[in-house]
């Protein structure tokens, strides 16, 4: 490890230990915001403190070992247990200095956010609309598996089940880190219950995520808003067409568009749905500042466009193929319960080493 790493990772040990000492004053909690920064901030560090510690107490272990295999006069079993631990401690070594590497990345300033994850039928009509249900019961199982809290935001149901569009929250620690490579084109293959030849049909379905913003991430001026009420439509409720609840806001400046139905109060949903435009006009300014700078590399694996067909859920042969890292699973009934990890993990790891490639040109 070179001794400018060395030097920042010592800044930051001494950052860590001044964050602890704020929290361990006791007036610390009467500013909550402050608070939660502070917690944050002692969360990214900790592990970073804790590996740096590690790799001294490694080095010193390296450094007892070769000392002692220098000074001679060992019998033959001491001489191979000191070479034993000096070849251990030095893969240990290897090992932490890469475990830093990766922990002293930049991270994405939205890893720590909750989620907005949208899904919309593309292709395919009926057989889209179903897919994009089935995805959407996937991804509040995966979020059950994590921990994590869902409300549904927004649905558009047709009536065979399917979805047209729906808006889900996710919120848990790593939400946004973990869902953000699912943004993309979905596209299934299978035979619809409908057909009757046993044709395989191709659909899609569009998945967007998007990082929860914050009043303080990103204000709207009300000026900006046109914010009309409608009764509310579809199946879902005996309170459906029978009161003016629904909300539909119009962002003026950029013609978007955002409704929300599915509460009795007038007031939740329109909570909800600015939720949701806080939301997509954040990642729409995040996206535009990235384009301006001309990143080198992309927030999420592959292009990131949204267009972009990432992956492929094969029915007939139960397999799933992610196209991004060339990986391909054959236990398609348990992806669709939510077990995913093991596809998130292999993104977040393509992810990880594109960015090493990066910092070391």
């Amino acid at each position: 490890m070179t001794e400018t790493m060395l030097a920042k990772l010592h800044a930051i040990q001494r950052r860590f230990e001044e964050v602890n000492n704020l929290l361990q004053d006791p007036s610390a909690p009467s500013d909550p915001a402050r608070w939660r920064e502070l917690m944050k901030e002692y969360n990214r560090l900790s592990p970073i403190d804790e590996a740096v510690k590690e790799y001294e107490r490694a080095e010193e272990n390296r450094a007892e070992a070769a000392a002692l295999l220098e000074e001679g006069g060992l019998d033959a079993e001491l001489r191979q247990m000191a070479q034993q631990q000096l070849s251990e401690e030095k893969q240990r070594l290897e090992e932490l200095a890469g475990q830093l590497k990766l922990l002293l990345l930049p991270r994405d300033e939205n890893d720590d956010k909750n989620v907005i994850l949208e899904i919309r039928g593309g292709a395919g009509g009926e057989e889209a609309a179903l897919f994009a249900h089935s995805l959407l019961r996937m991804y509040s199982m995966y979020a059950d598996s994590r921990g994590w809290k869902t409300e549904l935001l927004s649905i558009n149901s047709t009536e065979l089940g399917g979805v047209k569009e729906a808006s889900l929250a996710v919120e848990g620690a790593g939400a946004y880190s973990r869902l953000k490579y699912e943004s993309g084109v979905h596209r299934v293959q299978r035979v619809p219950e409908t057909e009757t030849q046993g044709r395989v049909h191709t659909s899609t379905v569009t998945v967007a995520v998007m990082a929860e913003a914050q009043e303080v991430d990103f204000q709207l001026n009300p000026a900006d808003l046109k914010i009309d009420t409608f009764r509310s439509s579809g199946a879902g409720g005996q309170h459906i067409n029978k009161t003016s609840s629904a909300i539909r806001v119009t962002h003026l400046p950029t013609g978007m568009v955002v409704e929300c139905q599915d509460e009795r109060s007038q007031y939740k949903n329109k909570d909800k749905a600015l939720k949701v435009l806080r939301s997509r006009l954040l990642a729409q300014e995040q996206a535009k500042q990235k384009n301006e700078q001309d990143a080198a590399r992309r927030s999420q694996v592959g292009t990131g466009d949204r267009s972009e067909r990432i992956r492929t859920y094969n029915f007939p042969q139960s397999r799933l193929t992610d196209h991004r890292v060339g990986l391909t699973l054959y236990k398609l009934p348990g992806i669709l319960d939510g077990d995913l990890d093991e596809v998130i993990d292999a993104l977040a790891t393509a992810d990880q080493a594109e960015k090493l490639k990066a910092s070391e040109e």
